[in-house]
């Protein structure tokens, strides 16, 4: 049995005074721990595309600049399985809450580290080195933020609700957009083009340290609940080691790690790429768009919450499929629209956040039931973090990339081969005997 930690214990005594927690409680914990992590994600994002070029690479042109700063932007989802597997072994020695206090520690340092950080003019080259360091422990602690809360829902999902209860983790990334896009908006528009790189960047990193501390609480209050500790305990939440969980699971975590990548790839498509497209090759402003971005995820935040029921009528893995089919239209005609003014873009948005809603508000949940309840906690994490790694990583750097030698036409090139690959991960798993595989 895992030692109780301080902060378990302290957490414990705050929760005691709400007696047992509800699964609606549950799913709040779930929403906010999720919103803090991609809220720290497109905080990065963003300034990766209007702060880092001019900040940290001002010696090459805006394009180089960028590409740069995507290849730092990269090192996070490569650093995150190492995560995975250095807090998982912490999970097991000191609990759970013990894992989610130091990695959030960390998340929190590294985040208001680059608040922090001296430009190129200041320091020169070692400001890169620096900016990369930061981003690696941004990504090693991510890899142990994993709570285990979504396959708690997965575990009480009703069996004709599983649709509903697999979403809600999902609501946290366009949750977390609306919040850092407004947020960069606002002080894009009222602050001079000196005082926003001097100064004005750095607020929305310490704005993230903040919602670390509060969604550091929440978590905590749910992982030390009475029904969390008894599926902890029982093992059907157990942090298994990665080698035991790769042995009696390697099919279903590559297959788990392919199957997302559609929505993953249009995930980026839709949230950072557009946006270096329009800072580097129109003349549009960037706060305009960042407006833009917060209302479609708007649309993107009904997508998902749609998901759910629709998922449960027709399967989850028919609607990640037929997503994908959906997606590998879009990527047909999307590069027109993104370069259709500001209709144009609306519309690739707009589109975009509704098929993305509709494809990730269920990728997690095709993912963990893919997995025996024992290693469920494991694999779903060491999936997640494969899945996020090739699928989303480096999109971005390789969008921007080929569109800025080939054109858009490329980048949707780039998108059709994410849905190529759920399609083909979805139809493999397919194959397989139906006694092999978990209820849909």
């Amino acid at each position: 049995m895992a030692q109780t930690s301080t902060a378990e214990t302290n957490s414990e005594l705050i929760g005691s005074h709400h007696g047992q927690v509800s699964a609606g409680d549950i799913a709040v914990g779930v929403i906010v721990g999720r919103t803090s992590e991609f809220f720290d994600f497109f905080v990065y994002a963003i300034a990766s595309v209007i702060v880092f070029p001019k900040l940290i690479f001002p010696t090459h042109d805006p394009l180089v600049g960028t590409l740069y700063s995507f290849c730092i932007f990269a090192l996070a989802f490569v650093a995150r399985p190492f995560g995975s597997v250095l807090f998982m072994a912490i999970d097991r020695a000191y609990g759970r809450g013990a894992k989610l206090t130091i990695a959030l520690f960390l998340l929190g340092t590294s985040t208001v580290a680059i608040a922090f950080l001296p430009g190129y003019g200041d320091i020169g080259a070692v400001a890169i080195w620096l900016l990369a360091l930061a981003r690696i422990g941004q990504g090693l602690a991510l890899g142990g933020t994993w709570d285990g809360l979504p396959s708690l829902l997965a575990l009480n999902a009703p069996r004709n609700r599983r649709g509903i209860y697999a979403m809600i983790p999902q609501l946290g990334a366009p949750i977390g957009l609306i919040v850092a896009s407004a947020l960069f908006a606002f002080f894009v528009a009222n602050l001079s083009a000196d005082d926003f790189l001097a100064w004005g960047w750095r607020y929305p990193f310490f704005v993230a340290f903040a919602i670390n501390v509060v969604a550091l609480f929440a978590r905590l209050r749910i992982v030390v609940t009475p029904e969390f500790s008894k599926l902890y305990e029982s093992g059907d939440l157990q942090p298994t080691r990665i080698r035991d969980t790769i042995k009696a699971e390697g099919r279903n975590v590559v297959i788990g790690a392919f199957a997302p990548l559609a929505s993953f790839a249009l995930f980026h498509m839709v949230t950072v790429f557009p946006l270096s497209w329009v800072f580097l090759f129109t003349h549009e402003g960037p706060a305009r768009f960042l407006v833009i971005e917060a209302v479609s995820a708007l649309f993107g935040i009904g997508a998902i919450v749609a998901s759910g029921p629709l998922a449960d009528r027709v399967g989850r893995r028919a609607l990640l499929g037929g997503s994908a089919i959906a997606i590998a239209t879009f990527s047909g005609f999307a590069p027109q629209l993104l370069d259709g003014g500001t209709v144009g873009e609306a519309l690739f948005m707009v589109l975009g956040f509704i098929l993305l809603g509709l494809s990730f508000g269920q990728s997690s949940g095709v993912v963990a039931s893919s997995f025996s309840r024992r290693h469920r906690y494991t694999g779903s994490a060491i999936t997640s973090d494969l899945a996020w790694m090739f699928g989303a990583g480096f999109a971005p750097l390789a969008a921007l990339l080929l569109a800025g030698n080939f054109g858009l036409i490329a980048a949707g090139a780039y998108l059709l081969s994410g849905a190529a690959c759920t399609l083909l991960a979805l139809w493999i798993d397919g194959r397989r005997p139906a006694a092999d595989r978990q209820p849909d």
